[in-house]
């Protein structure tokens, strides 16, 4: 498991929030990596995939993706990226319930600007409770996420 996270699982997170796949067979394909290589694990043999990403103690690589997407938004939304936040995202500025930081979702015609970084992570960012938004810093926010992905998405 450790030469999986050293070696191999980096190649399947670099870049994803560049370039992050929106086909199911390429995420899919991507997502067998870990599958195959969880297989391998002695102790682990005969369990279904999710059990044996519980046993291990990691997730899907979907929700690894997820949560960069939405690390990288918190940063650009609090200047930590070096970024400004107008080039990528116009907030929601409607009133509406829930969080003050809500993400404004252009409707595009286009893939390439459906699946695009500011396009794609704004249901995750408006879905997220305002508790976990309206983080004081970027380590609480992290622990407060991946709260958030346990009890909703299954994270370990």
């Amino acid at each position: 498991m450790q030469l999986y996270k050293l070696l191999v699982r980096p190649h399947l997170d670099y870049c994803i929030q560049v370039w992050r796949p929106h086909l199911e067979k390429v995420k899919e394909g991507i997502e067998k990596v870990q599958r195959r290589a969880t297989r391998m694990i002695l102790e682990c043999r005969g369990m279904t995939y999710e059990n044996r990403l519980k046993k291990v103690g990691l997730t899907t690589l979907e929700t690894r993706r997820i949560r960069a997407d939405i690390l990288e938004v918190y940063k650009i939304m609090n200047g930590l990226e070096g970024v400004l936040e107008k080039d990528f995202f116009t907030r929601d500025r409607e009133g509406r319930r829930g969080q003050r930081f809500k993400l404004f979702k252009k409707r595009v015609r286009l893939d390439i600007a459906k699946y695009s970084f500011a396009n794609r992570v704004c249901n995750s960012w408006n879905n997220l409770p305002k508790y976990v938004v309206e983080a004081p810093s970027i380590n609480v926010f992290k622990n407060r996420l991946d709260d958030y992905l346990k009890n909703n998405l299954g994270l370990n």
